[in-house]
């Protein structure tokens, strides 16, 4: 008897439901294989979670709250440092989940092939990290981490243009224009295996970049908007701390954003 084949979409709802970090990360890159294999249906017959599962005793504190990180300098200034690293790049695995498990069905293979890609890079950037943080005899969920990033998710779970605007072309967008000053930072310490996560990283973020931006330029197309307007309003809409510099140009050219998007509303 053959085994009945899972949808897609159970099988990213079952990712997002699983809380223990080593084990999301093994889902993630799981489903991102089984989709890339053909073994999963494009069906969407499973809908995604409002809250993704994290680690039990992972203490969540509302941004302003998150204790002052100081400059690297000691051993615990490092930990925090790579532990709100690890929670950004575990938060990232589920936001790149969600995307394809709620938009996928309206958006097409392509989309959630995307998009499950993303999601195992993200698993393995959590994985370095978490690696990383053994190194130092810490773990993630040893320290606080803020709650921002999944509220995003929550506020665009309506549209997948607000979702696409926000989450890769703003929160990912971020990531490159602060990691090359960490990544510096780290190398002054003499850490080359901590600036190589770095390198990754940024390198596998403007790849984010771009495929977001990709997406909802098709999204405009269709819709008979103009990109850079719409971009722009959305943010206005659903990003209330406004978009600082500096940026990196360079690397936001590359991931599909260039100046005249992002500098009028700076």
């Amino acid at each position: 008897m053959t085994t009945p084949r899972l949808s897609v979409s159970a099988a990213i709802r079952d990712a997002l439901l699983t809380g223990e970090p080593t084990a999301k990360v093994f889902a993630a890159r799981q489903v991102a294989r089984d989709w890339r294999l053909g073994r999963l249906d494009f069906v969407f017959d499973a809908a995604m979670p409002d809250r993704p599962a994290w680690p039990e005793g992972l203490e969540l504190l509302p941004p302003s709250q998150m204790p002052k990180r100081g400059k690297m300098g000691s051993e615990r200034n490092r930990i925090a440092l790579w532990h709100a690293l690890a929670h950004i790049e575990f938060v990232a695995i589920d936001l790149a989940l969600d995307m394809a498990g709620r938009f996928g069905e309206s958006m097409g293979k392509a989309f959630v092939a995307d998009f499950l890609a993303v999601a195992a890079d993200e698993a393995m950037h959590f994985a370095l990290i978490a690696r990383k943080l053994d190194s130092l005899d810490s773990r993630y969920g040893a320290l606080p981490a803020h709650d921002g990033l999944w509220s995003a998710a929550r506020d665009t779970a309506h549209d997948v243009a607000a979702r696409l605007a926000i989450v890769p072309m703003v929160l990912e967008a971020r990531g490159l224009d602060v990691t090359p000053a960490t990544l510096e930072r780290v190398q002054a310490q003499g850490d080359e295996n901590g600036a190589k996560i770095l390198k990754r990283i940024l390198d596998d973020e403007i790849n984010h970049v771009a495929a977001g931006s990709k997406h909802f330029h098709t999204i405009c197309a269709e819709r008979g908007e103009n990109p850079r307007e719409s971009w722009q309003n959305l943010v206005k809409l659903h990003f209330s701390g406004g978009l600082k510099g500096p940026f990196n140009d360079s690397a936001r050219f590359a991931g599909g954003l260039p100046r005249d998007f992002y500098v009028p509303i700076a």
